[in-house]
């Protein structure tokens, strides 16, 4: 007998959020016999913010999203943060 890949639960508090004109999506989510949830936040580019934790309730996903957005700002998710200029002579 084959195994079939696990279901993918979606919560209800995944969400696109907009600010400063800048896009994401929040996904939050769990394998379907796995009781702990992922969070992922995904750009308007396809660039992937994956926790590396994952957390009991998708209530506490929630929160670490909107925690770092205030701690760090909406440039925690966009490609430009991380864009390093190289000196132009």
């Amino acid at each position: 007998m084959q195994e079939r890949d696990p279901n993918i639960v979606n919560s209800g508090l995944s969400r696109t959020v907009t600010v400063q004109g800048a896009r994401v999506e929040v996904m939050i989510y769990r394998l379907e016999h796995d009781p702990q949830w992922a969070l992922e936040v995904v750009n308007e580019n396809g660039t992937s913010t994956v926790w590396d934790n994952l957390f009991d309730t998708d209530e506490e996903a929630s929160e670490a999203f909107e925690l770092t957005l205030r701690e760090e700002g909406i440039d925690a998710f966009l490609d430009r943060s991380n864009v390093i200029e190289f000196p132009r002579r």
